[in-house]
């Protein structure tokens, strides 16, 4: 199976209706500057910049699963407190419907609650969490009232998912009406099973998703290898009359297991891993969008791999959208594609990277015949910062301001040949003949340009500057230009009858910032 094939099956993916049953989490985060220890306490003092609020649980599947296009339905429990009516409205921004919700005046809504610091200019870190929550089973009113609202229009649905995280709502009563209802309508049912065991109270489910650590607990055995997870797997299988086991090995991918016996391990790609939270949330959310859309049970074990792979590169629960995925599978068919993306793309990965209290650089250009000035621009650029994103300007924005015999080089490998560079994290392709439209998107912390400039020509300095970022000059390298290079060229081109495509006079620059509209001045 190749990642044209799977770019295939994500195509055929339809947009399926999907019913998400489970405990539902409020993330609370506050995040700000830990630099100094309290005189009351030995305790850390964080002074405050950032509040937010974000879907955990069985509320970020549904989250998740929106962002592959499906359409959300969800069941579950919440108080009736503020985190409770903060979760609806959350959900609902998402585009879930909340119908089957049901308010427990009995018991809080769940909350996490991490206060993060950042100090001396590195990560931030977790320095506390509080939880609110109430683990006890569901009362058997709310257990009655939450199964038949679950089950009212089952048979609608494409597939019911369910997100035990144990905090007392997929109880063994509700579990076994609703698992049962699903198989009479003939609609699959995938379970992420709770950490402590329990196994038991999702018999007769279609698939379960444990992890390495859930699936040792359950068959009391280590998995340190695929044959361990194939034997756990069959073992899960029988015991609990699932068609399949789908387990999460981490590092090593993860393995699918049928009830015939059959396996298979799918290998994961090395990555960088910024956050493992949220990957397995991502995982059933992904099975269960193919399973529900049509996609083959080994396309979408394949395809869920991809996606986990993109969550832990991210901060938090982050969605993970199908345009994203096609890009991710398609990375490999053109040399740095990956890190090509486009200017919605690059202002949400700077936000991620932002909230990790990384610094963001920014510098454009044509970057026409890349060229030693070029890596000399680039390079220093990286240097002001964590996060480097150049803007190219298109091929129609380079004829407007270079004239009919540029680019050279296309957009599509021009932008390729920037991403290929180990100092450059994205390459945003644009139109305009100036970056204002992406600055604004994006809000660099630094905005640089190669050139003998003054900081207040550089193109774009008054709006890095209106929001508090800065504009800093790289040096030069003299005598490199690409339009120099063009004219060595056709210089010692030998002559002939049709004129050379690159042949046309053009004007002399320095180092190709097409979008600078004042004239360049040179040195001495």
């Amino acid at each position: 199976m190749t990642r044209s094939d799977l770019l295939g099956a994500l195509e055929r993916l339809t947009r399926p209706r999907v019913l998400v049953l489970g405990d539902l989490i409020l993330d609370r985060y506050t995040c700000g500057d830990a630099q100094r220890v309290s005189q009351e306490a030995p305790i850390v003092v964080l002074r405050a910049d950032e509040r937010k609020a974000q879907l955990g649980g069985a509320a970020n599947v549904c989250q998740m699963l929106r962002g592959l296009e499906a359409t959300v339905t969800c069941a579950g429990v919440v108080g009736n407190d503020d985190a409770g009516r903060q979760m609806r409205t959350l959900l609902k921004e998402a585009g879930v419907d909340c119908s089957p919700i049901v308010c427990d005046n009995a018991r809080p809504t769940t909350v996490k609650e991490r206060f993060v610091g950042r100090a001396g200019g590195r990560h931030p870190n977790q320095i506390v969490r509080v939880d609110t929550e109430c683990c006890d089973p569901l009362s058997a009113t709310v257990e009655r009232k939450l199964l038949d609202l679950a089950t009212e229009q089952l048979a609608a649905y494409d597939a019911l998912l369910i997100s035990d995280y144990a905090k007392g709502v997929c109880t063994p009563k509700l579990l076994r009406g609703l698992i049962q209802a699903a198989r009479d309508a003939k609609i699959p049912v995938l379970v992420d099973p709770r950490r402590d065991g329990g196994f038991d109270r999702y018999r007769g489910a279609t698939l379960i998703k444990p992890n390495r650590a859930e699936t040792a607990a359950a068959v009391g055995q280590r998995i340190d290898s695929g044959d361990d997870a194939r034997e756990a797997g069959r073992k899960l299988c029988r015991r609990l009359a699932v068609e399949m086991a789908v387990i999460t090995l981490d590092r090593d991918g993860m393995a699918l297991v049928r009830h015939d016996g059959t396996s298979q391990l799918v290998p994961t790609t090395v990555r960088s891993v910024y956050d493992i939270t949220g990957a397995g949330d991502m995982v059933l959310a992904t099975l269960g969008a193919c399973l529900a859309g049509g996609v083959a049970i080994e396309d979408a074990v394949r395809l869920a791999n991809v996606t986990a792979g993109l969550e832990v590169q991210r901060p938090g629960t982050a969605v993970v959208t199908r345009d994203e995925i096609q890009a991710e599978l398609a990375s490999t068919q053109r040399l740095g594609s990956r890190k090509v993306v486009d200017c919605q793309t690059a202002a949400r990965l700077a936000e991620e990277h932002r909230s990790r209290g990384e610094t963001i650089v920014f510098t454009n250009g044509c970057f026409d015949l890349l060229h030693v000035g070029h890596l000399q621009v680039l390079a220093e650029s990286a240097a002001h910062g964590d996060v480097l994103v150049v803007g190219v300007n298109s091929d129609s924005s380079v004829r407007r301001l270079k004239g009919s015999a540029r680019p050279i080089i296309n957009e599509r490998d021009r932008a390729a040949l920037l991403a290929a560079l180990g100092c450059v994290d994205y390459v945003v392709v644009y139109e305009d003949d100036t970056p204002h439209p992406l600055l604004h998107a994006i809000r660099p912390d630094v905005l640089v340009k190669g050139g003998t400039y003054a900081l207040d020509e550089v193109v774009g300095h008054e709006v890095v500057e209106s929001y508090g970022g800065r504009v800093a000059v790289t040096g030069t390298i003299d005598g490199i230009s690409t339009t120099r290079i063009v004219e060595s060229l056709n210089r010692e081109a030998p002559q002939a009858s049709t004129p050379s495509p690159i042949a046309k006079p053009l004007e002399t620059e320095v180092d190709d910032p097409p979008e600078n509209t004042k004239p360049l001045r040179r040195a001495g």
